[in-house]
């Protein structure tokens, strides 16, 4: 008896950096969520529920800053040691570490590597993604060091040099990754008039929410007329937004004997300035959020929807696309067929992740099961919005 053997072409099904980066960020939450579910990451050494320590995981990876449990108290080192490389990779992308990896360990990085890596860092185009990352970890660890220090010399002035070495990084970490976890009950409120503390984390959290192109942007060029106008719009409307909602809390909060109303004016100023520049892009308080007028809490909310710079640690639907559509209102309301910023003519086109990943990726996941089109089109009919 002959027995033909055949061989079966197998195709091999083609993985989108959108789903590739989806389930990353999925299973990067699973592992910190069992990780910190073991007893020795907490305290009383009795393991968080799953939900909770889901929870922590998620806020950390997402750097979002909400938290179930207190960080400081909950946590032993070892539980927040885990959060703060969470927080790291969270703010980096999963993808980010693994092309460092590539890079040290000497390895080809392929095409859909690339592809991959554009997605989660917002690039462009693949050109210059590898050094993009080189870039990225380069910037991350010098700002987060010089923070650091600076935070460590000032908290060394009342705990220990240890203790204080050990607050700075954390709180670096945190700050420049846009997180919001701190190691305090009362997060940074014991520090509401401190001007290097307030200084510092701003700093920090504002860097970190402006993006890694704009940084890359600013060191390569230096010259303010030759920086791109991704790179210009970022940072006036960011200028602009801090400013305009330092103002508006102050004069919100002013009165409130439960805010501002019992400080001393120049802790009236930082307070109102911390806290005005805080809800886009960081989860960290100088105030008791509780507190606070519910017109605050409203213009907060809206800070937080906008969000931080495409490319940058931050969330929300960033601040690019809410000048554009701001711009586009206006290029509606004066007939105008074309919008123009900074003697440039933008074509609305681009549409960046919502937070991390956010629903667009979402979305794009479950959009491509199919290409095959409906065989069914109705009849279109229009309505009126506003």
């Amino acid at each position: 008896m002959i027995i033909s053997k055949s061989r079966k072409k197998h195709k091999v099904k083609h993985i989108e950096p959108a789903s590739i980066l989806f389930v990353g960020f999925l299973g990067l939450i699973l592992l910190g969520t069992g990780l910190l579910m073991i007893p020795a990451a907490t305290s009383d050494r009795h393991h968080l529920s799953f939900i909770d320590a889901l929870f922590e995981a998620t806020s950390a990876v997402c750097v979002t800053g909400l938290a179930v449990v207190d960080t400081g108290t909950t946590f032993t080192l070892f539980g927040q040691l885990i959060l703060l490389v969470l927080i790291q990779v969270g703010g980096w992308g999963f993808m980010t570490i693994g092309i460092l990896m590539f890079i040290v360990l000497g390895k080809k990085i392929g095409l859909q590597q690339r592809l991959i890596l554009k997605e989660s860092l917002n690039a462009f185009s693949l050109q210059g993604v590898i050094a993009l990352v080189q870039r990225v970890v380069l910037i991350t660890l010098a700002v987060e060091g010089i923070g650091a220090l600076i935070l460590a010399i000032r908290w060394s002035q009342e705990m220990s040099w240890g203790r204080a070495i050990y607050y700075g990084i954390f709180h670096s970490i945190s700050a420049f990754n846009n997180a919001g976890f701190g190691l305090e009950s009362d997060n940074l409120s014991k520090w509401v008039g401190d001007p290097t503390v307030n200084i510092m984390i701003t700093l920090l959290f504002i860097i970190g929410g402006t993006g890694f192109f704009v940084i890359a942007d600013i060191f390569r060029k230096r010259n303010i007329r030759k920086f791109s106008l991704h790179t210009k719009i970022v940072l006036v409307s960011t200028i602009l937004l801090n400013v305009v909602s330092t103002l508006i809390i102050f004069a919100l909060e002013y009165h409130n004997p439960h805010t501002l109303g019992e400080l001393s004016m120049g802790d009236k100023w930082w307070a109102a300035y911390f806290q005005g520049v805080v809800p886009r892009t960081a989860g960290f308080n100088t105030l008791d959020i509780g507190a606070l007028t519910l017109p605050s809490k409203v213009y907060m909310m809206g800070l937080m929807f906008i969000g931080a710079a495409p490319g940058s640690t931050g969330g929300g639907i960033k601040i690019t696309t809410f000048v554009l559509i701001l711009f586009a209102l206006w290029s509606v309301l004066t007939n105008k067929e074309e919008i123009n910023v900074f003697r440039r003519r933008i074509l609305i086109t681009i549409m960046m992740f919502i937070g991390r990943v956010g629903p667009l990726t979402i979305g794009f996941v479950l959009a491509i099961r199919s290409n095959k089109q409906s065989k069914i089109r109705y009849a279109e009919e229009k309505i009126l919005i506003g």
